[in-house]
């Protein structure tokens, strides 16, 4: 942090993955509408969600992290909103069962619009034209209009966030995140379920917990903490132009936040060190994460660290493990061990999606549900031989019933994802493939805490 740091510092910087705009006084004015556009979030959510990544980086809480693989403006509606919400709570409700600690729980949401892609051309046809890069860049017909960048995508997305945002915080503070309310959802689903009985087993103990906890007086009525909870939202900062026009002073503190989200972060394709997306990220308040994949090396990682994270803050930076299936239990631990050597706080994560995509015999872009469990259990085994702490998952998810993963309980098999393929860009879990995972990683959780005592004991 010995350099001076200012929210537009990292336009000195090189920058790859973001458009080139043919219209540079359009661009320019919609820059100054958003730097004077009301913040969407506000710095004390930022410290709050930070202090209780805190808690997961000490192994006393877990971070579940999903949502969308790219927001659209094509499916913003409430009812698409509240799904989402929906999962993501009852999601939480089983891990926080299975891990028997507090769950953060972080929504994809309010501000995912951008995606870097692995080309920055796509030929169809013989026609070539740029990539697709999310609807806060271009749109995803495959015509020369749409794929122009358009700067008034920029206003439209900070729109969209902030309907989205207050919907949100009334969902979290309004009474529908109610736990005996969440519960019932999940009785719903187990009963429902293909595979009902194996998760009867845990429903049963949720429900007598929820009883014991009435029976002592803890009701909706009497603790708001069982009717309300807390969601933060957070984001790839891919477009630093937009970012730049969201950090504001904070007047508590004097210190810079990104009020686009309470927390961002870095993708495996703009973490270079030397480069804009780093750059912008070292100096903000937020909460900040990285991703991490097979070709991280932990020097790299090292540097990284020291330079998002200087004053090894608990809270501050979260490390995003995207390795695939096949290259989680290879690849991770020498990254982990690194970490832990040299004593440094972070808070790790599983994102089992983005090392998992692959093309189906009927030419959709998929994710096998095996495979995505099958990382989640390989990080999950690191950490435990390691003796460090799994802090949490990020899922690639929606509430909608798509078809976009092969597997799971409904057997969706290349032959179904036509049915209801969706997605613009990278397949999602359905709603009922999410709440799948979550039962089947409380019993992972679970597995791993009841192994915790006997490990201490052949270890002393």
């Amino acid at each position: 942090m010995a350099d001076k740091w200012s929210p537009d510092s990292w336009r000195g910087k090189p920058v790859v993955q973001m458009p080139d705009y043919p219209n540079q006084d359009a661009l320019n004015s919609i820059e100054k509408k958003l730097g004077i556009s009301p913040p969407l979030v506000f710095a004390g959510e930022a410290r709050n969600l930070k202090r209780s990544l805190a808690d997961v980086a000490d192994g006393k809480a877990f971070l579940l992290q999903g949502g969308d693989c790219a927001e659209s403006f094509a499916e913003f509606h409430p009812d698409n909103i509240r799904d989402t919400f929906r999962v993501l709570l009852q999601m939480a409700v089983v891990l926080t069962f299975g891990a028997a600690c507090p769950v953060v729980k972080v929504g994809r949401m309010a501000g995912q619009f951008a995606k870097p892609r692995s080309a920055p051309m796509e030929t169809i046809d013989g026609v070539e034209l740029p990539s697709y890069k999310g609807d806060m860049i271009n749109g995803p017909d495959f015509t020369p209009e749409q794929r122009i960048p358009d700067p008034d995508r920029l206003m439209q997305v900070y729109n969209q966030s902030a309907s989205t945002l207050n919907l949100l915080r009334a969902f979290a503070q309004g009474g529908y995140a109610d736990l005996h309310k969440v519960h019932q959802w999940n009785l719903g689903f187990v009963k429902d379920s293909a595979l009902g009985h194996k998760y009867q087993g845990l429903a049963d103990q949720l429900d007598e917990t929820l009883a014991f906890m009435a029976a002592c007086g803890i009701t909706s009525e009497t603790s708001p903490s069982i009717r309300e909870t807390e969601f933060y939202t957070a984001h790839e900062g891919l477009m630093l132009n937009y970012e730049e026009a969201m950090t504001r002073v904070d007047s508590t503190s004097g210190q810079w936040y990104d009020t686009s989200a309470h927390m961002i972060w870095i993708g495996d394709r703009t973490r270079q060190l030397d480069h804009a997306h780093v750059e912008f990220m070292r100096g903000i308040g937020n909460p900040v994460a990285f991703k991490a994949g097979p070709t991280l090396d932990p020097d790299d990682l090292m540097r990284l660290i020291d330079t998002l994270n200087p004053e090894d803050e608990a809270g501050r930076l979260t490390i995003i493990a995207r390795m695939g299936a096949d290259k989680v239990e290879e690849g991770l631990p020498k990254l982990v061990r690194r970490v832990k050597s040299e004593g440094r706080k972070v808070v790790w994560v599983c994102d089992p999606m983005h090392g998992n995509t692959i093309k189906s015999t009927s030419g959709y872009k998929t994710r096998p549900f095996n495979a995505i469990l099958d990382e989640v259990r390989g990080f999950c085994n690191v950490h435990e031989a390691e003796g460090t702490y799994a802090g949490g998952v990020h899922f690639e998810m929606t509430g909608q019933d798509v078809t976009e993963c092969t597997g799971g309980a409904q057997a969706i098999s290349d032959e179904h994802l036509q049915d209801r393929y969706h997605t613009h860009c990278d397949p999602r879990l359905n709603a009922k493939q999410s709440l799948e995972l979550a039962f089947l990683l409380a019993e992972i959780l679970k597995g791993n805490r009841t192994n915790q005592p006997k490990q201490a004991a052949v270890n002393s």
